[in-house]
């Protein structure tokens, strides 16, 4: 299953500020269960809970009666994750932790426990893993610390051989293709020659040998065929459009801006909803997202011999999601599109069997689970499915469409078996309506034992934590939410917003937050707080926020803008300072900085210098007055460093408190288990301080082999002083430098 709303993360553009505090590339709706940073080994499962302090009530006796949930059983590493069947079939590959570390495992597709790991990561874990077409390697990426200067790796599931494949330093590679028709090879993208721009190569996985496919001319990337040819260039527009452009002849490997000439144009209006996908097995016939005369992007085909477009697919609420397409025949079968939930619309007969099957057993038993075809065979005959709930671990099966019996679905495992020894929360999708109209698809979830009726108002108002996504080019979605499970769980009810700006939701949806960071934005959060107190789901006074990536820019924003609503924020890598968070963008956004510009604003003039000024955090820190969590990877190339230091030495010289979380080994988020283990339990009792939670005690096992730093504020946080040692109380003198530099 392919998803074309990543035309982005094609370009490795917009998908590098969308993704949040996620690190790596995760498949879609599994990330949230599949690519958990894992823990140390399970603790018991009696952990003692200190009861809610600031509730009294029916709700409060009800949440204080269910089972803590140890954190490291919603954050740790799943038990198995990431199902694969290799194209042959003869193999099954999924990623198991070894030594605590997650690796990838291979053995006979017919028997899932006889599977060996194959690679040897011992640090950071693998997040994401596919099959090269030859079914004999295994392909994965891993940074270095956070950096994301991405290498691309082969290993041999015979052998257990691991070459990298992009073996030079302070480069970023891209997987950009890969074809049944050259089993041996792929294309990856590599920026060596200019750390603005990604090269395509040739690759076989077998030898390490490449060859130079396109070399790029300063566009933001390229759509090939299953013959390895380049046939489009995608780029951004000085005034943040997108335009495509095709070769002006067929001689291989054109060089210049010059051999190029324009396709197809869409104004900033229509940019970041539209988009080339790919195309069908003659290459003759293009499909392409596209929202003109139209507001929610549409699914649609071109037939480039004789310009004859037509409709695929649409629906009137959201943006055309993923389809399936045969793995060889590259038919449309099937194409998603989703809201609240995910709906899907069937466009080849053949296949509505297997879509209604699928649909159908993951009702069993009263379950609401969504399907995920997460990898088909190249004969098609077997796939593999994982099924999504929003109260339970992730289940994985194999498919056989064609079996010898009645058993289609061979059940392969459960994410997490120890999840289902807990009582977990449903996930509520209510519809917020903002005070200009819009609508905001939102999910709830709220402390199981607080809501006897199940019609998602607790038995009397909660503490809430307003969960806020990244991006803002990206979207919160239905299922199991680890975030949402652990906060509720402590008492509180938790509610993420899709605020305007976020994707799926069409075209006038994207383009209602340009120019609005801390302005229209911002009124769609504190109109859900609002929502919230006056529905009788939150208490009036006792909401907290938080948040990753520009949800820690929310966060920050709304302590400064709006001090007296939040009762206290945490703020992970969000940036403080727009002007000095465009100032310093990782080079290979250059193309995508029209768009920046576009939508965030203009860093490059006066007027737009002193716009920014105003809508940066760091320019009202006098206002701050509730206490704030922020957490920092040292190495994180998209919010660097500065951002957080800036703010926190801002707060320290008027003497407002602050409690500053520093990675040293970390990027845009915490990869490292025990990174984000110690992070979670200082988030849980800085919560519980403020908001009156549940919470598991912190001790010195929860920064265990963490390289977790507190230059300022470890007194503010219970416990965290005595268990933290005195020389992790300021900054590692290594980033002391860095950060001297201006880095």
């Amino acid at each position: 299953m392919r998803t074309l709303t990543e035309l982005a993360a094609f370009l490795g553009l917009l998908a590098l500020f969308a993704s949040g505090c996620a690190e790596g590339p995760i498949e879609s709706v599994a990330a949230a269960q599949d690519s958990r940073d894992k823990t140390a080994p399970a603790k018991t499962t009696n952990v003692a809970a200190k009861p809610m302090t600031k509730n009294a009530g029916a709700a409060a006796e009800g949440v204080n009666s269910t089972p803590l949930i140890p954190r490291d059983v919603l954050f740790g590493n799943p038990d198995r994750a990431q199902a694969r069947l290799s194209p042959d079939g003869k193999y099954l590959s999924y990623l198991k932790p070894v030594d605590g570390v997650l690796n990838v495992w291979v053995g006979p597709a017919d028997d899932v426990d006889a599977a060996k790991p194959v690679t040897d990561d011992k640090l950071r874990g693998i997040r994401s893993h596919g099959w090269a077409y030859n079914s004999k390697y295994i392909l994965y990426t891993q940074d270095k610390g956070g950096d994301e200067n991405w290498h691309v790796y082969a290993t041999n599931v015979e052998t257990k051989e691991t070459r990298d494949l992009t073996p030079i330093d302070g480069v970023r590679g891209e997987l950009s293709g890969s074809s049944e028709r050259f089993l041996d090879e792929v294309l990856i993208g590599f920026n060596d020659r200019d750390d603005r721009f990604h090269d395509i190569y040739r690759v076989n996985v077998l030898t390490g040998e490449k060859s130079l496919v396109q070399e790029n001319p300063g566009v933001a990337g390229f759509v090939t065929d299953d013959d390895f040819n380049v046939r489009l260039a995608v780029t951004f527009t000085p005034d943040a459009g997108q335009v495509w452009l095709k070769p002006k002849s067929d001689e291989p490997g054109l060089k210049g801006y010059e051999d190029w000439e324009p396709m197809e144009e869409f104004t900033s209006v229509d940019a970041m909803n539209s988009g080339p996908a790919g195309f069908d097995k003659t290459g003759n016939v293009l499909f392409y997202e596209d929202s003109r005369d139209r507001n929610t992007a549409g699914l649609f085909s071109r037939n480039l011999d004789t310009n004859e477009t037509k409709l695929v697919a649409e629906d009137p609420r959201a943006d055309v999601g993923g389809v399936m397409s045969h793995p060889t025949e590259k038919t449309l079968q099937a194409v998603s599109f989703t809201y609240s939930k995910t709906e899907w619309k069937i466009l080849d007969e053949a296949i509505r069997p297997d879509i209604e099957f699928l649909q159908a057993f993951g009702k069993q038993d009263g379950s609401d689970g969504e399907f995920i075809v997460s990898g088909r065979t190249l004969d098609d005959s077997k796939w593999t499915v994982a099924y999504v709930l929003d109260d339970g671990p992730m289940k994985f099966y194999v498919y056989d469409r064609k079996p010898e019996g009645d058993a289609k679905m061979r059940f392969l495992f459960n994410s997490r078996d120890d999840i289902a020894e807990y009582p977990l929360a449903k996930m509520h999708t209510p519809v917020i309506e903002a005070r200009d109209g819009l609508k905001l698809v939102s999910y709830l979830t709220l402390p199981v034992g607080s809501d006897p009726d199940g019609d998602g108002v607790p038995a009397e108002p909660l503490p809430m934590v307003l969960d806020v996504h990244g991006g803002p080019w990206a979207r919160d979605g239905w299922g199991f939410n680890s975030t949402h499970q652990w906060l509720a769980n402590r008492g509180y009810a938790v509610l993420s917003v899709n605020y305007r700006g976020s994707t799926g939701f069409g075209k006038e949806f994207v383009n209602a937050a340009d120019g609005e960071w801390s302005g229209k934005m911002h009124d769609d959060l504190l109109d859900a707080v609002k929502w919230a107190v006056e529905g009788g789901v939150a208490k009036q006074d006792e909401v907290g926020i938080m948040g990753g990536s520009y949800g820690g820019y929310a966060t920050l924003v709304g302590l400064t803008f709006t001090p007296d609503v939040f009762a206290c924020g945490v703020d992970v890598v969000g940036p403080s300072s727009l002007v000095t968070l465009l100032n310093n963008v990782p080079p290979y956004w250059f193309q995508f900085m029209p768009v920046m510009k576009q939508r965030v604003g203009d860093w490059t003039t006066e007027e737009g210098i002193k716009s920014l000024e105003a809508r940066s955090p760091l320019n009202k820190v006098d206002a701050i007055k509730k206490p704030l969590l922020i957490g920092q990877g040292a190495n994180d190339p998209r919010v660097k460093q500065q951002e957080a230091d800036q703010i926190v030495e801002a707060m320290q010289e008027k003497g407002i408190p602050v409690t500053y979380a520093l990675y040293p080994d970390e990027g845009h988020g915490f990869a490292r288990p025990e990174n984000s283990t110690s992070f979670n339990a200082v988030t849980e009792m800085f919560l519980a301080e403020i908001l009156g939670g549940r919470y598991e005690p912190l001790t010195a096992e929860d920064l265990e082999g963490s390289s977790l730093h507190v230059p300022a504020g470890a007194d503010d946080v219970p416990g965290l002083a005595e268990v933290l040692p005195a020389e992790r109380k300021q900054t590692p003198k290594s980033e002391e430098k860095e950060s001297d530099d201006g880095a």
